[in-house]
């Protein structure tokens, strides 16, 4: 293996070879992310809302044939669900607008089963007009979860119902201002007497681009981001952003759960990783669960399970029925952002000396990885497909985390990554390794202490690197 001494003789001789020329960028690899799905990606973190009368019922799939006064929250404050996500440091709120029951949180004219026929307000409430104004003041990002399985809609199950369900994402995405993600799923007509129903899906996306042209659209196969094939919070150590998407659909339709789980190397769409998982054992509240609630410790393994490995986390916070985030919540919310405030508190890498074996040009130098710009990157040659970094901290440092993130706009490339540390004799020691970066990768390992960290990349084109980050995170137990 190289040595450091080898690395900058490499280095010298390649600015000799480049300080003429300007270098070219590497070309895209594969599917690229658009300008809309980079900006989603860079949120990572945000919350779920399930809200509605099972609330109230203490069930977790309401028939439809639940009485709409049972939805009658005595004190809903969108304002305090808004307050709770932006001091969690969550970068919006997705709601259940409508769940497999057709029960309607705002008062649409093509269902009697909303809010309008509720006991909340007299009936005169539109909770989803709250919360987007809530959102609004707290610059917090709306999405909207609309389930086109609906038990109580009378045209379910007839060609008629696809004009039904288009015309409520009409009334949901053209009234209440801007929305980032719209969140589908595909259930449809589950249980031993469920009418089936035959989604018309291309008329649901034009829906929703034709109101919301820089909407994400999430489902089992995107097209914006994909569910990760769990509830459990855990994306796959490998975890590729492509899919191949022809001839699947949600629902029964879709890849196999261990097939989301890890996207698809070579896959012929870009369709990021999306973690849905509740802060609790069920999605809606429920009194008996209270001391249920996931502790800080369970929701920083997830955050190394989801963000960690190239996934957005989409953290689902049910209000109670009071229509208030329960106290338990938001203590957990709070403790997780100190938890994670305190992992990353000090990059031990930000500005370190950084040297490759692999350099493409000036504008592409390595010590792009250790500037703090997400927009800049170190970018290999192109006959390289294996590079090697090394990272001088200046001084002996005692870490356990590394991050990593690939310049994603030219794609994801990087196939394996080995971490390596040089002792005191001048060994290099393994550390740890890892096989996919995409757009955040963070790596856990016991402490070690050392100066020079090697970084070695193999990759399906030349490799990028935006960032890589160093950091000594407190070990907590597992509770």
């Amino acid at each position: 293996m190289k040595t450091s001494h080898a690395i900058v003789a490499l280095l010298l001789a390649a600015l000799a070879h480049t300080s003429c020329t300007a270098p070219e960028p590497p070309a895209p690899y594969g599917p690229v992310p658009t300008a809309d799905q980079l900006a989603w990606q860079r949120m990572e973190y945000y919350m779920f809302v399930h809200f509605g009368p099972n609330t109230f019922t203490d069930v977790e799939w309401g028939d439809g044939k639940e009485d709409p006064k049972v939805f009658n929250p005595t004190a809903v404050d969108c304002r305090q669900w808004a307050a709770t996500a932006k001091a969690a440091g969550m970068a919006g709120i997705v709601l259940t607008v409508k769940h497999h029951d057709g029960f309607c949180l705002w008062p649409s004219k093509l269902s009697t089963h909303t809010v309008r026929e509720s006991g909340w307000k007299d009936g005169k409430g539109d909770l989803l007009r709250e919360l987007a104004d809530a959102c609004r003041e707290y610059d917090l990002k709306l999405g909207v979860y609309l389930s086109p399985w609906d038990q109580n809609h009378p045209s379910y199950g007839t060609d008629e119902y696809n004009k039904v369900f288009a015309g409520m994402l009409d009334e949901v995405l053209g009234g209440y201002g801007s929305v980032f993600e719209q969140w589908f799923d595909g259930a449809n007509g589950e249980g031993p007497d469920g009418k089936k129903q035959i989604y018309d899906w291309p008329m649901f996306h034009e829906t929703v681009y034709r109101h919301q042209p820089n909407a994400v659209i999430f489902s089992d196969v995107g097209p914006g981001c994909r569910w990760m094939g769990n509830e459990r919070g855990v994306a796959g150590e490998t975890n590729w952003s492509t899919l191949n998407i022809a001839g699947f659909e949600p629902g029964l339709g879709a890849p196999p759960s261990r097939v989301l789980n890890t996207g698809e190397q070579g896959g012929e769409a870009w369709v990021p990783a999306e973690t849905d998982v509740s802060i609790r054992p069920g999605w809606f509240y429920s009194p008996s669960t209270d001391s249920r609630v996931k502790s800080a410790e369970q929701l920083m393994e997830i955050y190394y399970t989801s963000v960690g490995r190239n996934s957005n986390l989409l953290l689902n916070v049910p209000p109670d029925r009071t229509g208030r985030i329960n106290a338990a919540d938001s203590t957990a919310l709070m403790s997780f952002r100190q938890a994670r405030e305190a992992a990353f508190a000090n990059n031990l890498a930000a500005g370190a000396l950084t040297l490759t074996n692999s350099l493409r040009g000036r504008e592409f130098s390595a010590k792009n990885i250790t500037d703090g710009d997400p927009d800049t990157y170190w970018a290999a040659k192109d006959e390289a497909l294996s590079a090697e970094l090394e990272i001088d901290l200046g001084a002996e440092q005692t870490f356990n985390r590394l991050l990593l993130s690939e310049h994603i706009p030219l794609g994801q490339r990087v196939s394996g990554v080995t971490v390596e540390c040089r002792k005191e004799n001048g060994e290099w020691e393994p550390v740890t390794e890892a096989t996919t970066i995409g757009y955040k990768r963070i790596l856990r390992f016991d402490e070690v202490t050392a100066r020079h960290i090697r970084i070695s990349l193999t990759a399906l084109a030349c490799p990028t690197l935006s960032n890589v980050a160093v950091y000594r995170a407190p070990e907590v137990s597992q509770m």
